[in-house]
């Protein structure tokens, strides 16, 4: 990525799919809207969610453990916590950084 390149905003995402497609961008900001809110729910009820050809959205729980502020120095006890991960599916990592042969 150039140092000018900006990443693609929500906007030109949906005129790029609107284009691309063929359906009004009023359709695909819907779309967009109940693919997440789906996303969401499947992730918080089973613990995780599925989009294929990029990952899976899900769960994670972390233990307790101790850690150190940098400040300080001082110990301090984390406690347990569930976390949200997202793993890159490998068919999209592959197509974005080719495995080197």
């Amino acid at each position: 990525m150039a140092v000018n390149d900006k990443p693609m905003t929500k906007t030109q995402l949906i005129a790029e799919l609107s284009d691309s497609t063929g359906i009004a961008k009023k359709e695909v900001i819907n779309f967009l809207d109940s693919l997440a809110q789906i996303a969401y729910k499947e992730a918080q009820k089973k613990g995780r969610f599925t989009l294929p050809g990029f990952g899976i959205l899900k769960l994670v729980k972390r233990d307790a453990r101790m850690a150190r502020n940098p400040a300080t120095g001082e110990s301090v006890k984390v406690p347990a916590k569930t976390v949200v991960k997202f793993t890159l599916a490998k068919v999209a990592k592959d197509s974005i950084v080719p495995p080197k042969k």
